[in-house]
């Protein structure tokens, strides 16, 4: 469930059902999750709206079928800061998005969940961190390893855009590495359904494309202009 403009709790969308380590169901309270559930192993970053936690399931006679130790990358959300800054439908369209995409390299959201103070989404952890950290480091990549990592971006974007979902917010913050070495897609905050063209202005200003800043109207295209 998620916070609505109102404070109040906005419906769940219909979800693909898609096997998953713990649950195929994304409510955690359907499956009886709680924070309570968790160990807080690490605090991976911290925002305006809440911060991101490292935790780890843990084992319990309600869930048989769990063998092994499962890691998140929790966000906690705060839902006061999210109303207040007029946030909600951002919010809510990372939740709606990541519960229909299903795609190797888009990070997977197994179940929200919520308490009175905030609320509470668990992707999974994705072990190599941020691209942005990795090319800070070297400076810049060599053109087999831009290559390879533009091939992936451009595996995402098809998907997406065929089921007229357009991110917006495509920068190497955005783009974790996993543990195979492929590229995982996050943030899907400012992703939106547009079948023909949407005016929002929105997204990272030093990464907006042209059609956004001049607000004539954007589609799937601008997408493209990032990468």
């Amino acid at each position: 469930m998620v916070v609505d403009e109102a404070g109040g709790v906005s419906p769940e969308p219909r979800k693909r059902q898609t096997t998953r380590p713990v649950d195929v169901s994304r409510r955690g309270e359907d499956i009886g999750l709680s924070l309570g559930d968790f160990d807080i192993l690490d605090t991976l970053g911290t925002g305006t709206f809440g911060r991101v936690l490292l935790v780890r399931l843990r084992t319990s006679p309600r869930r048989p079928t769990q063998t092994q130790p499962h890691y998140f990358a929790m966000k906690v959300l705060e839902k006061n800061t999210i109303v207040r800054l007029r946030q909600v439908e951002h919010v809510n369209s990372e939740r709606t998005t990541l519960a229909h995409v299903d795609h190797p390299f888009v990070v997977n959201l197994f179940c929200t969940f919520q308490d009175e103070a905030n609320l509470y989404m668990l992707p999974e952890f994705v072990q190599g961190g941020e691209l942005f950290s990795h090319l800070r480091r070297a400076g810049r990549f060599s053109p087999d390893v831009s290559r390879f990592y533009i091939a992936n971006l451009v595996l995402v974007l098809e998907h997406l855009h065929k089921q007229d979902i357009v991110y917006r917010d495509l920068r190497p913050e955005n783009l974790l590495i996993g543990a195979d070495g492929h590229i995982k897609v996050t943030d899907f905050g400012f992703a939106k359904y547009v079948q023909d063209r949407t005016f929002t202005l929105c997204g990272t200003p030093e990464y907006l494309a042209p059609e956004i800043i001049t607000a004539t109207g954007h589609n799937a295209a601008a997408d493209w202009v990032r990468v």
